[in-house]
Parts: C-alpha cells; structure tokens; sequence
C-alpha cells in the first residue's frame, strides 16, 4: 500500500492546511471523546517540521518512508513499525522524505477540520 484507505481519507476528516507545521505534507483527524486525537499523514515531499512543543504527549508511528523526530540535538530515526513518544511540553521538530506515512495519537487537540463538522 502507497495511501491509506480511501475510507481514512474522507474529506470531511481533512486537517486545516492552515494547522501545520510541515509544508507538503496531508492529514486526517479522528477525535477520542477525551480530547485525545489520532492522525494520519502522508508526506507529498521531503519536508522539515518546524520547532514546537504541546500541552499534551505526541505518540508517532512510521507506516511507510522514514521519519526523524529532532530534540534538541538529539534525532530519532524512525523506519516503518518504528514509534517514538514525545512528552508534552518539549521543543520538537522533524524531517520527512517524500512517500512517508505516519499514524501520530495525541494527548490533547492537535488539529482543526478543514470542513466544520455539520
């Protein structure tokens, strides 16, 4: 698989552009009724996430491609059934090649619809 199921990518689960950090790269959101959120994205291009931090831990999983999460002067690669936990509060970014997919759950609300929810 190069995508994740059509049903994954309903475009009423489309995260707002507007909301991220990394250019080139498409997600989609699923909300836990705790505020918590699951994500998907995939990586059109090799992209740079800038420099952030959340009220809230990050938890990320490489489907396919290669992802590396940088603290500090620290990386991370992570290859596909990799998984790496970011604390919440902690200054993070990341680097992606073209063709990555990850599944990120997040501790708190990350992500905004790009269609309000009816």
């Amino acid at each position: 698989m190069n995508e994740f199921p059509e049903f994954m990518r309903n475009q009423q689960n489309k995260v707002d552009s507007k909301m991220l950090y990394t250019p080139g790269v498409e997600g989609y959101v699923f909300d836990g009724i705790d505020s918590s959120q699951l994500t998907f994205w995939t990586y059109k291009q090799d992209a740079v996430s800038k420099q952030h931090s959340h009220e809230y831990d990050e938890y990320t999983a490489v489907i396919q491609g290669q992802y590396t999460v940088i603290i500090g002067n620290k990386r991370y690669t992570l290859n596909p059934g990799d998984e790496h936990v970011v604390k919440k509060g902690v200054q993070h970014g990341g680097e992606a090649i073209a063709g990555t997919r990850t599944f990120n759950a997040f501790g708190g609300r990350r992500a905004k619809r790009e269609v309000k929810n009816q």
